[in-house]
């Protein structure tokens, strides 16, 4: 007696869905992390509104003022007077890069006179730190 196979051998499907799926669970997990890696050195202040293209710069040292005139270097503490002397060793390369990052509020007078201190320190080039507006502005 001869016997049948019961069944003939199905081909195999790849499903997409799952495939999917975990694509979906990667993008995110990447997202996170790459949001995690981002380096701050700044105190939060509230920045005046402004538009300015993307900053390329590698390591720069972030001047933050307070609208109490308190001012801070990579969340260090500082003076006017010491100003100078903790920054010039934080400069990497001459010419580098300083970004100024001053509350809307702070006084314009201490603004400029960080600044000020800051060249004086070997500082060439200032970004000033902006809130990206998306609202669109019109010049009249």
């Amino acid at each position: 007696m001869k016997l049948r196979k019961s069944r003939r051998p199905s081909k195999g499907r790849i499903e997409i869905i799952p495939m999917i799926d975990v694509m979906f669970f990667l993008l995110a997990t990447f997202m996170l992390a790459s949001l995690s890696m981002q380096n701050l050195h700044s105190m939060a202040v509230n920045l005046p509104r402004g538009s300015a293209a993307a900053m390329q710069a590698k390591s720069p040292v972030t001047l933050t003022i307070t609208r109490e005139s308190a001012i801070f270097l990579d969340k260090t503490p500082v003076t006017l007077k010491t100003l100078a002397a903790t920054l010039k060793p934080m400069l990497a390369a001459p010419g580098s890069s300083v970004i100024v990052s001053a509350d809307s509020a702070a006084p314009y007078g201490i603004t400029v006179q960080a600044m000020m201190q800051a060249r004086a320190a070997g500082a060439s080039h200032f970004l000033i730190a902006v809130k990206h507006d998306n609202r669109g502005s019109s010049v009249e």
